[in-house]
């Protein structure tokens, strides 16, 4: 029974919670990042490019001397292919996440670094002696002689 205790106490810290949480948002973000690569910036590049060249489409024939107009085409005929372009978009979309979590560890670090110098209360300037602790002690030492 201890055994099941220990495993309870462990998965409910804030920390384990908290990275569950985080690994749930950064797969749903990263299909969000997915997507803006696939659908929007590649589409672009693509266009950019001379004569249209799509990066999901380059690939090298591995087999034999056949051309292949598409990827699809070639695995379809049962070709070994070497599918670099593939490569290019996972890196492109691997560049675009880091940055976009680059961005927000930031801005994050930035705020958490604000709120902090808030809630931390500007040190008080010392304070000296009062009038009376001064008298005192003048009084001290005009006895003294």
């Amino acid at each position: 029974m201890g055994f099941i205790k220990e495993f309870k106490e462990f998965a409910m810290r804030g920390n384990v919670m908290d990275m569950a949480v985080g690994v749930i948002i950064g797969g749903a973000f990263g299909k969000i990042i997915t997507s803006m690569v696939n659908d929007i910036l590649m589409p672009a590049i693509t266009k950019l490019m001379p004569g249209g060249l799509d990066f999901t489409n380059m690939f090298v024939n591995l087999s034999d001397d056949t051309e292949y107009t598409t990827l699809e085409a070639a695995k379809e005929a049962g070709v070994s292919v070497l599918a670099y372009g593939q490569f290019i978009q996972n890196t492109v979309d691997f560049i675009i996440i880091a940055f976009c979590i680059f961005l927000i560890i930031k801005s994050i670090n930035k705020l958490s670094k604000q709120k902090k110098e808030e809630e931390i209360p500007a040190p008080e300037e010392p304070k000296g002696p009062t009038q009376e602790e001064l008298l005192a002690e003048i009084r001290d030492l005009l006895k003294q002689k």
